[in-house]
């Protein structure tokens, strides 16, 4: 029902930027998709980044706020996330996640819970050196 291809990523120094990108391919999106960013840290598990729906807006987790931007072209059917002023605690493997999600006021970065989301991107690595 939803498929992710993630691109973009890679290596940078603190400080710097990157940007990730997610093809999402649903013929659902009219309806209603909750997508966004999860990050995976070893021996620190899984943190929630951003997310927005795709009639919504995007919220954040307090330690990108103002550094990160989710957006999605609804053109190129495309998930983003701009990263700027790197720092080394951003390091890790970055996932895109989606489903299908009516409620657009249910799709923020407080209410989400990662293992709802059945849809996953490949997984995408980010490196941030001191």
């Amino acid at each position: 029902q939803v498929q992710l291809v993630q691109s973009g990523g890679g290596s940078e120094q603190a400080g710097g930027s990157l940007r990730l990108a997610c093809a999402v391919s649903s013929e659902y999106i009219a309806s209603g998709v909750c997508m966004g960013w999860i990050r995976q840290v070893p021996e620190e598990g899984r943190e929630k980044v951003g997310f927005i729906h795709s009639r919504g807006t995007a919220t954040y987790t307090d330690s990108v706020k103002g550094r990160f931007t989710v957006s999605h072209d609804t053109a190129k059917n495309t998930l983003y996330l701009e990263m700027n002023s790197l720092r080394p605690e951003d390091t890790g493997m970055y996932y895109c996640v989606a489903d299908l999600w009516r409620n657009p006021s249910l799709c923020t970065i407080s209410l989400v819970d990662p293992i709802k989301f059945r849809f996953w991107g490949q997984g995408t690595q980010v490196t941030v050196s001191s």
